[in-house]
């Protein structure tokens, strides 16, 4: 009888906003399964949403595990470093540093973070919490968390599913962007990749002096740039291959999986299920997409002054959605032109991308920190 009523007592404790989350896990869930979108995120992260919106869930709380992973990598920004040295370690920045200018490309996929911050500011946030919604733009979750906790932002929660939820989506969302913005005949420009021999000097050099160089323009930035040079010039010295292949498949996984099922301790419905939240998923749409506009629209723009013409979609690849954006575009290429081979110009901008997000977040943080 007593197992009857404690049944009885969580059956009753269960509300319809509890089971509209169940749903939305359901769909994360169904998207990394059926879809392969991401789904070392998203799988986690639709477990967690459930997980956490079961009634009276034990999975949160003072006590709770999702609670205490947290705050033991999360609240303190120890989970989204950790993984940059795991992405730091995967960049091969080979591409970039053969063809310096497509650094320009990841400067201008920022675009969409300030355009964000300025709407954001307009619909009644305050200007901390609209940086760090604005912040959701440059496709980079790590960075994201940063900037947010960083900031105190009231909205972390909504910031965290936001962000990583648009880096999986973008094989959905970029596509049409890039479509409206380009003609056929564009996105049938071939580029043939000279390639270019970078020297093993060269490569031990970058991040180190990318560290130096950033940190003095942008102090708050010290440990997202830190970290991920840090990663990389572990793959770059050839003296730790075996930490180098650790950081590459176990530690970013391993850290990609703690980070999806965490951050399902902010989609509690009482958190998730508002207004505000929704807008900020709105937003961060938004920013999304003026971060791809951006790129595309300043390849476009270059095109005006240069006689070998750009294929303008390598420019949406400068969000920092590594390696996802660069293979979206390089796909879409090959769609329109089977013989047209984008992918090392693509990585090139890609990986632009990531480093010029970890400035803008650092500049976000230099303006209102």
């Amino acid at each position: 009888m007593e197992f009857l009523n404690d049944l009885f007592f969580n059956v009753a404790n269960i509300q319809w906003q509890m089971v509209v989350m169940w749903l939305i896990g359901g769909i994360l869930i169904y998207l990394a399964i059926a879809k392969d979108m991401e789904p070392t995120l998203l799988l986690p992260m639709g477990f967690g949403a459930i997980l956490v919106n079961l009634p009276l869930s034990g999975a949160i709380g003072e006590e709770g595990a999702l609670t205490v992973l947290f705050n033991a990598g999360i609240a303190n920004e120890l989970f989204p470093l950790i993984l940059f040295i795991g992405i730091g370690a995967m960049i091969d920045f080979g591409p970039l540093l053969s063809n310096p200018k497509l650094m320009l490309f990841g400067a201008a996929a920022q675009f969409g973070i300030f355009m964000t911050l300025s709407l954001a500011s307009l619909f009644g946030f305050d200007l901390k919490d609209a940086a760090s919604i604005a912040i959701i733009g440059a496709a980079d979750g790590p960075t994201s968390i940063f900037v947010a906790n960083t900031l105190g932002s009231n909205y972390v929660g909504a910031i965290m599913v936001a962000a990583y939820s648009y880096m999986a989506l973008v094989p959905i969302i970029q596509p049409p962007v890039i479509k409206l913005l380009t003609t056929k005949k564009e996105r049938c420009i071939r580029m043939p990749y000279e390639e270019k021999s970078v020297s093993k000097l060269t490569r031990i050099l970058f991040p180190i002096i990318i560290t130096v160089v950033v940190g003095i323009v942008s102090p708050a930035s010290v440990s997202l740039i830190g970290f991920l040079m840090f990663g990389n010039l572990i793959r770059e010295c050839g003296v730790l291959n075996s930490l180098s292949e650790t950081a590459q498949k176990v530690l970013a996984n391993l850290i990609t999986i703690f980070l999806g099922i965490t951050i399902a301790t902010k989609m509690h419905y009482e958190q998730f299920l508002t207004p505000s939240t929704l807008l900020i998923i709105g937003l961060g749409l938004f920013a999304f997409i003026f971060d791809t506009a951006g790129g595309v629209l300043f390849a476009k723009f270059l095109n005006l002054f240069t006689k070998k013409k750009l294929n303008p979609m390598i420019g949406a690849a400068g969000i920092s959605a590594f390696p996802m954006s660069a293979r979206v575009i390089h796909k879409m290429g090959l769609k329109e032109d089977p013989g047209n081979f984008l992918l090392m110009h693509t990585i090139g901008v890609n990986v632009s991308g990531q480093i010029a997000s970890v400035i803008a977040g650092g500049l976000i943080l230099n303006l209102v920190g």
